[in-house]
């Protein structure tokens, strides 16, 4: 499979996913779900990833990335079909954890595919245009499930997405069957950890993580800031979709950038400014001044994760890439599960104002780590 087929992949993936998010979330609040209960909700998503990223990661490397990519589509579709039909807490519990099943195959087996193809010269690229589609995904996945849930319903929204996923099966047939690879013994787990000890790795899985955690904290908890703003279904969508748009730009000329600026320049400063606007959301009242802070947002977070992917790749020793970026999936998820379920606590405590303002400082202060570690 060529560049343009793995990037048709993740970005079917990633419009089930953006489509299916925000409406579990708003769903869950008109089941009557605290903002405790949806923050688990959110976190749900995360827990499966957590557990088995690394295995999955090893199996990719022993077995190669067409079963793994079908694999997660079959349970992304499952995660559609159970809240389609039964609308229930329970229900959409189950789709969370179907479809972070989904989120450990197939990213790591599409990012995998793609390095092999790739070549130091051209990597950047590569994972910049990955991340664009991700981006893609991003911005389609909510305009399409916020029109749709608005003048349709929620459950016509995951039955779009089990459309998208059949179609993403027929094209994952495409991916080359796995070459036969050198037997060597298998890893154990503490072997996979120690390869924090490599600096560049751990760079990467931070700025990853910190990203990551942020985009989730933010999809999952704008459309409630965006009720208490009396802002319509669509015009959330559209508001995530904006931020989704600016993340696709900054990955446009972020090759460009690393090489003008170095690395950790070009980090501390993309994760300094969405820090602020995330710092400055909740005081907003205009719907125009919301959709600028979106759009800051988006082009600060959309450094990192490309960056984060490459670095990750490179710094991978021999034959176990996809293990190292199994390792990088679980460090995102474990943010992903800890941030969710923390600030859904912080919302319960003191409103929705104290999740953006503790996100905000959390990213500023996160910033400081690039600042302090030069190239």
């Amino acid at each position: 499979m060529k560049l343009r087929g793995i990037l048709l992949l993740i970005f079917l993936f990633q419009t089930i996913v953006n489509a299916t998010r925000p409406v579990i979330t708003l769903s869950a609040d008109e089941f009557g779900a605290s903002i405790v209960i949806i923050g688990i909700l959110t976190s749900s998503f995360a827990l499966l990833p957590l557990i088995f990223s690394i295995h999955a990661g090893k199996v990719i490397d022993k077995f190669g990335d067409r079963v793994p990519v079908i694999f997660g589509f079959v349970a992304s579709i499952a995660g559609m079909i159970v809240p389609a039909y039964f609308t229930t807490i329970s229900a959409l519990f189950a789709s969370q954890l179907l479809l972070g099943l989904a989120n450990i195959c197939i990213p790591i087996a599409l990012q995998n595919q793609l390095g092999h193809q790739s070549t130091a010269r051209n990597r950047d690229y590569f994972f910049s245009m990955f991340s664009l589609c991700v981006a893609l995904g991003a911005v389609i996945g909510p305009l399409v499930g916020g029109y749709l849930s608005e003048h349709v319903s929620f459950q016509i929204v995951y039955v779009f997405c089990i459309v998208i996923g059949v179609i993403s099966i027929v094209f994952s047939f495409r991916i080359p069957k796995a070459e036969e690879k050198i037997s060597r013994p298998p890893t154990k787990l503490v072997d996979s950890f120690k390869l924090f000890e490599n600096p560049l790795v751990r760079k990467a899985l931070f700025s990853s993580a910190l990203v990551l955690y942020s985009k989730d904290i933010f999809v999952a908890y704008f459309p409630l800031l965006g009720k208490q703003l009396h802002l319509s279904t669509s015009a959330i969508g559209w508001i995530i979709a904006l931020q989704g748009l600016a993340t696709m730009f900054v990955r446009f000329i972020l090759p460009k950038l690393l090489e003008t600026y170095k690395r950790d320049t070009v980090l501390f400063l993309s994760i300094l400014v969405a820090g602020i606007a995330f710092l400055l959301l909740p005081f907003s009242h205009s719907i125009f001044f919301v959709a600028v802070l979106a759009i800051v947002m988006g082009i600060g977070l959309g450094c990192g994760q490309p960056i984060s992917m490459t670095t990750t790749y490179n710094a991978s020793p021999p034959n176990r890439t996809g293990e190292v970026l199994g390792l990088r999936i679980a460090t995102n998820r474990f943010s992903q599960l800890i941030a969710p379920t923390l600030f859904g606590m912080i919302g319960g405590s003191v409103g929705m104002i104290g999740i953006f303002l503790f996100s905000g400082v959390f990213l500023v202060g996160g910033s400081l780590f690039f600042r302090k570690h030069k190239e």
